[in-house]
């Protein structure tokens, strides 16, 4: 980060910084994870089969990061070249405030219009979140890194179960609030996600500083020039590819857990419910995993995590009841916020600083390549065999394959150190 901030200006950035964590998280828990698939499923789409419902999902959350992965990289480099990081992560930010009140505006049966305006948000939420994730070396030292970082997740975490709360009571008891039924509270849910998105992003512009631009162009030329030097450089590379692996199991597992519930007859009541626990475990599941980090190094953090996951998806296959849904829910939940925290903070301890944008785009990139596949893989592999367990259990694949990647990382001991 700039050499000119001081130890108080430090911290005051770092704070603006997890704030626009907290910002953002509304969308991804209230609509991207709760209430869209449940609106699709009992609203929207209420005449289509369970199947075409999450075949659909799947496209629309492929869709958007299909956009976003093509280009994050472009844009990351753009934004280092030009010191724009912030200006980028606003524009994205505003797209998805927009469209996601423009949810609020979607009628009974409108699902045709329902799913492009859900994915358009989907992009401003992926897109600012690669910015946002490359203004980590702005706000914190490569000593700080993973603190900073899990502390990102813990106030998205806690951010988006907060806003989550008062949306769940806001649909069950719409008279306290002096709104006629749920189909009102609903409008209203879609509606405050945007203000709270917006608000909370704002306090970065004041406290968080923009990198300074460099003389080198920012063309096509000059991106396919950084792949190759990325694809020269085992360690990122290695890297990355695991990343590839193990975040596509995460992004799906986030993305498609309350359709997957639903398939296999869970009440809404029980979703919603495992969906609260996950964001109040995960907040300060993701403080402690950034000290663990600290303690034993972030990839062995990580690795534990993702043995985590491998089991849950294995028990995947024998889920018959709330409370192996929620059982579920508690393990992905003291895991989850840790393994992204902790890479994200391993990536920025590998790559050049003054090019995290760029090499962040690319990291982003795999991610929403990952995300594009995962969901598709889920829903098609759901309709084919039948039974939505064997489509969420083959992503122990992915984790098996991504922490078998990252076993064999060989981490240099300036970045263990720290």
């Amino acid at each position: 980060m700039s050499p000119r901030i001081g130890a108080v200006e430090r911290q005051r950035a770092q704070r603006a910084w997890a704030l626009t964590a907290w910002a953002n998280h509304a969308f991804s828990t209230t609509v991207l994870v709760a209430f869209f698939p449940i609106l699709l499923k009992s609203y929207w789409a209420a005449d289509l089969s369970i199947a075409d419902k999450t075949l659909y999902l799947g496209i629309a959350n492929s869709s958007a990061s299909l956009v976003v992965m093509l280009l994050a990289p472009w844009l990351g480099a753009l934004a280092d070249r030009r010191g724009q990081r912030k200006l980028w992560l606003g524009l994205f930010t505003l797209l998805g405030v927009v469209a996601t009140a423009m949810l609020a505006l979607v009628g009974k049966g409108g699902w045709a219009m329902a799913l492009p305006v859900f994915a358009v948000a989907s992009i401003g939420f992926y897109g600012g979140s690669s910015f946002q994730d490359a203004l980590l070396v702005q706000v914190a030292h490569p000593a700080e890194s993973n603190r900073v970082s899990a502390y990102g997740y813990a106030a998205g975490y806690l951010g988006g179960g907060l806003l989550l709360v008062f949306n769940v009571l806001l649909v069950q008891h719409p008279g306290w609030f002096g709104l006629a039924d749920a189909a009102a509270a609903t409008r209203v849910v879609f509606l405050d996600v945007a203000l709270w998105w917006a608000l909370f992003t704002w306090p970065l512009y004041r406290h968080v500083p923009e990198a300074r631009p460099t003389s080198e162009p920012a063309g096509w030329a000059e991106l396919r020039a950084s792949l190759r030097k990325i694809l020269r450089d085992s360690l990122v590379l290695r890297f990355l590819l695991a990343y590839w692996l193990y975040i596509d199991g995460i992004g799906t597992l986030q993305q498609m857990a309350v359709d997957f519930g639903g398939n296999v007859g869970l009440p809404q009541s029980a979703l919603i419910g495992a969906l609260l626990l996950v964001q109040f475990i995960s907040f300060p599941a993701a403080i402690v995993f950034g000290r663990i980090g600290d303690r034993i190094g972030a990839r062995p953090a990580i690795l534990i995590g993702l043995g985590v996951f491998v089991f849950v998806t294995v028990w995947a296959l024998l889920l018959r009841s709330a409370w192996q849904f929620y059982a579920l829910a508690v393990m992905v939940a003291l895991v989850q916020g840790g393994v992204q925290s902790l890479s994200r903070s391993l990536f920025s301890q590998l790559i050049p600083r003054e090019r995290a944008g760029e090499y962040f785009g690319f990291y982003n990139m795999l991610g929403k390549f990952a995300a594009f596949l995962g969901p598709i893989l889920v829903g098609v592999t759901g309709k084919l065999s039948g039974s939505p367990r064997i489509g969420v259990s083959s992503l122990v694949l992915l984790f098996g394959g991504g922490a078998l990647l990252l076993w064999r990382v060989r981490v240099p001991a300036r970045v263990q150190s720290g």
